[in-house]
Parts: structure tokens; C-alpha cells; sequence
């Protein structure tokens, strides 16, 4: 206990690099970093997305390229998103087994094998001609039941292509028991269950929509939630727990690390949160400006996701983050 005739000071943990070093709370590490990647059909070069600043669509060759710069890196996982050259009503490509999604994952986990985990995004809205997550009605309105069968060929599908974690993002009633039955049915008991169990709407997906060509009109508020419901967050990780999900996401990432906070609070599996596009392209757009120290503030965001209960992060600043921490170790 400090005497109390003597001025408290809590500077002397801070006077050198060193002295910071050995005391800081939160740290990050490359192999809980995943890199999101995106990989187009028909390509054949990276095509890079304006909004996004170093990042691209890639090729199947240019993806394996990258994927093996990503594992060199010490980065935990890749995370693959498919763009197909043809989309429509159900999003019949993201079952298909000569999808693009479907080959770039069989690619990967043959040049690859366990180095990395590979994760695949499991959602329809790359694959629609409307651009949502799911089948529509003869209203129009996304059908939670007529899409969770889809979701389920799908897990299968990018099970058998060679994906060890199927991101469920569509954030479809009853998601996870649909997967999970699907692949214990079809004999997959090994393939982990990602749930995006808190995925907000949010203004910050604008980048997004370009990197994989989004055909949406109108929004997705009537499935991803209201930002301003935490209790309903919670509600929704409770539910997706009850249901059989092995890792729990919160997405965005930056713009509610409250509710992250609380989700890591109540979770008993690994949590995981993802900064996306949006958060990208403000970091990049204000270091453009000079308004920002650019490498401080992708630090800065990461290390502050970290402290809010993430063990996982997904970011597109994966590699070069990485590459950062083993220079300073």
C-alpha cells in the first residue's frame, strides 16, 4: 500500500520503450490475427478495390500466392470470400462444387494442408442476383426458413471443399443448429462452427459491396441488428451458444467494442471480431490526409479490439501487422 504522505506515481511504468514494453496489459500476437481474402472468378491478376487501399480481388493464383506470404507471416487463419462472374435468385453458385468459392477452397487446402485454418464465408449474398443474405419470398422479404436450407448444402459443400471453420454471417434464425446438423449428418463432426452471432447493420460495410460486386437495393435491417440493441446482442450469442457454435463473432468491430466487451464476458467459447471494410477504409482515408499516423492508428484500433475480449481479429491489415510484431519481438 503507498504511504500516504507520498505522491502516487504511476509514470515511473512508463519512462522508457522498455519499461512500457514489460508492463503493457493487452498484447497482440500474428497467430490471432485471420486475413480476409477475396477471390474472383475468371481473373487472372489481382484487381485492387478503390475503397479499399491494399486490398484486392484476387486470382486463384495470386490467392495461393498470398496465402502462402499470410502463413510465412505467422497470420492464424485466411478467411475466403468468392465473387462469381454469375449470380442468381438462390445463389446458386455458393453450392455449387466448380463454384469459385468452392475451387479456391480446395486450392488452398491442397497447396496448404493444416499450416493455416481455412475458414470460408458461409452466406449467400455474394452469390444472389437481389444481393441478400437469403432466398426471398413472393414478397420479396429474405425467407429465415426456405434459407437455412441453403445454408446447410452449403456448409456441406464448403466442407467437403476442404474448409475447416464455415463462417455462418447471414444472421438467419436457427443458423447454427441448421449447419451443425448438416455436418454431423454428412459425417463433417470436425468442421468448426464460426457464428457471426452479433452482426450490426451498419454504414461501414460500404467498402464491402465493392470488393465482392453487390447487386443489394435497400438494406439488411430486417436480420442484422439495430445498433443500438445490446441486450439483443446478447440474446442472440445466447441462442447461438444454446445451438452448438464453437467460436462467436461480433461485427463490426471498432464501433461496439461495448458490446464485445460483454459478449466476451458471457461467452465459453473463443470470440472473434471483425474489422471491416469501413474501418479500413477511414484509418486509410485519414492517413491519406495526413490527419493521422497511419501504422499507430491500425495498432492502436487492433490492440484496443484485443483489449475488449477479441482472441480472434479478423483484419486486412493481417499480414503486415504481423510481420510488425515479429520485427519487434
Amino acid at each position: 500500500m503507498a504511504r500516504a504522505d507520498l505522491p502516487v506515481r504511476p509514470r515511473r511504468l512508463r519512462q522508457t520503450p522498455a519499461v512500457r514494453r514489460l508492463v503493457r496489459e493487452t498484447r497482440l500476437h500474428p497467430a490471432e490475427l485471420v486475413l480476409p481474402m477475396f477471390v474472383k472468378e475468371g481473373a487472372t491478376e489481382p484487381q485492387p478495390i478503390s475503397a479499399m487501399p491494399g486490398v484486392v480481388q484476387h486470382s486463384l493464383d495470386s490467392l495461393v500466392e498470398a496465402a502462402r506470404e499470410a502463413v510465412a507471416a505467422g497470420v492464424g487463419g485466411l478467411m475466403i470470400f468468392g465473387v462469381p462472374a454469375e449470380r442468381d435468385e438462390i445463389g446458386s453458385g455458393a453450392t455449387d462444387p466448380d463454384g469459385i468459392l468452392n475451387v479456391a477452397l480446395r486450392r488452398l487446402r491442397d497447396e496448404l494442408g493444416d499450416e493455416t485454418v481455412l475458414m470460408a464465408d458461409l452466406c449467400l449474398d455474394e452469390f444472389t442476383s437481389h444481393g441478400h443474405c437469403g432466398v426471398l419470398d413472393q414478397q420479396g422479404r429474405v425467407d429465415n426458413d426456405a434459407t437455412l436450407e441453403r445454408y446447410a448444402e452449403m456448409a456441406v459443400v464448403q466442407a467437403e471443399s476442404g474448409a475447416q471453420v464455415v463462417g455462418l454471417s447471414g444472421m438467419m434464425d436457427g443458423q447454427v443448429a441448421a449447419c451443425r446438423a448438416a455436418l454431423d449428418a454428412a459425417g463433417h463432426t470436425d468442421t468448426i462452427v464460426l457464428a457471426y452471432a452479433v452482426k450490426f447493420s451498419s454504414a461501414a460495410y460500404g467498402p464491402f459491396r465493392e470488393a465482392v460486386e453487390s447487386t443489394l437495393q435497400g438494406d439488411r435491417a430486417t436480420y442484422q441488428e439495430d445498433s443500438g440493441n445490446a441486450v439483443e446482442a446478447l440474446r442472440e450469442l445466447r441462442l447461438d451458444l444454446a445451438e452448438g457454435a464453437d467460436i462467436v463473432m461480433v461485427k463490426p468491430a471498432l464501433p461496439y467494442l461495448d458490446v464485445l466487451a460483454a459478449v466476451a464476458a458471457e461467452s465459453d467459447v473463443p470470440v472473434a471480431a471483425y474489422q471491416i471494410s469501413g474501418e479500413l477504409a477511414m484509418i486509410e482515408a485519414a492517413a491519406a490526409n495526413g490527419w493521422i499516423d497511419r501504422d499507430r492508428m491500425v495498432l492502436e484500433a487492433l490492440t484496443s479490439i484485443r483489449r475488449a475480449g477479441a482472441q480472434i481479429i479478423l483484419t486486412y491489415y493481417a499480414v503486415e501487422v504481423a510481420g510488425w510484431l515479429r520485427a519487434a519481438d
